[in-house]
């Protein structure tokens, strides 16, 4: 076996959904082969069965799926607050790719993809997740702003009537990344290497669907927007911050 016990993911659970057996089992060998524990499904019936006796740390899935399909299953586990999320899709179309983001999956890949490239975006989306800069101090724990408060260690937005609002791993880590810049102008390419790592392709657009999905959380629809576009330049969080 060729892993590195030193990776921070090491050992972490794959879950890896797919109904052609060629892709699942590839997929399978060569993210055992760097150190995950890797459970299969060929649907999202076999997915749910892993799900109820096994925590998973990510989720690999195929849209194309006889059943239900990818999307629905994307949907459906995101809106339970289930793990992250990497689509895979064969026709690799950006109707796909911005549906995929806009239900909640953390990121997207075309098939065929390089399996190097779906290893660094497994180990991108598992670092968002377990960020050392989100293990900070106790006193420091939650982000206060126009009377939402964001608990960094919890993972949970509370709007300012108190309610949780969900939010997909990426969308927390881009609203924390966010929150602790305020006031200040954010290129994409800034927001994409933050939230994705210095790997980030700098010409993906899905900072600006995730954006866009956060503000309508932040309730942007009623009139309060909080992040505000700067033409040409990027992004800024408008609202003054505190911590505690």
């Amino acid at each position: 076996m060729n892993c590195d016990n030193s990776d921070m993911y090491y050992g972490a659970r794959i879950a890896v959904v797919d109904d052609d057996p060629g892709i699942r089992e590839l997929i399978a060998d060569f993210l055992g082969r760097h150190g995950f524990t890797v459970l299969k499904a060929k649907s999202g019936e076999e997915l749910d069965s892993i799900l109820e006796t096994d925590a998973v740390d990510l989720i690999v899935l195929d849209i194309m799926m006889p059943g239900e399909d990818g999307l629905s299953i994307c949907r459906r586990l995101t809106a339970a607050g289930g793990p992250p999320i990497i689509i895979l899709s064969a026709i690799g179309d950006d109707t796909d790719r911005i549906i995929g983001l806009e239900i909640g999956a953390d990121d997207y890949l075309a098939k065929p993809g390089n399996p190097r490239e779906l290893l660094a975006r497994v180990r991108a989306v598992l670092r968002r997740r377990k960020d050392p800069g989100e293990q900070i101090d106790s006193h420091n724990k939650i982000i206060q702003f126009a009377g939402w408060q964001l608990n960094l260690g919890r993972h949970e937005l509370k709007n300012p009537q108190g309610v949780v609002v969900n939010l997909s791993d990426g969308e927390f880590s881009l609203l924390r990344i966010m929150s602790e810049r305020p006031q200040r102008v954010l290129s994409r390419d800034q927001l994409l290497e933050y939230v994705k790592g210095p790997d980030a392709d700098v010409f993906d657009r899905s900072i600006d669907v995730q954006v866009s999905r956060l503000r309508r959380k932040l309730g942007a629809d009623e009139g309060e927007d909080l992040i505000r576009t700067i033409r040409n330049e990027g992004y800024m969080f408008v609202p003054k911050v505190s911590r505690r």
